[in-house]
């Protein structure tokens, strides 16, 4: 069970990441979606969505690591 939880909570980032990448990828291309009015107000969205996931995945897995006792000195 909690696997699962630790899986779920995974998950959500992941999406948020995905959707960043979607909407700079869409905005570089110069599709506007309707929620946003300008395309560099998208890009900006789309990467803090991204950076967010990425830091969270990231801090998860550094955390997990730590308690294990697998990271480097500089990490602990």
């Amino acid at each position: 069970m909690a696997r699962l939880a630790a899986f779920i909570v995974l998950l959500i980032p992941g999406f948020a990441a995905a959707g960043g990448i979607k909407l700079m990828r869409d905005s570089l291309f110069g599709v506007l979606f309707n929620p946003f009015p300008f395309i560099w107000l998208q890009f900006i969205i789309g990467f803090l969505l991204f950076a967010l996931g990425l830091g969270f995945f990231a801090g998860f897995l550094l955390r997990r690591d730590r308690r294990k006792g697998r990271v480097q000195t500089k990490f602990k």
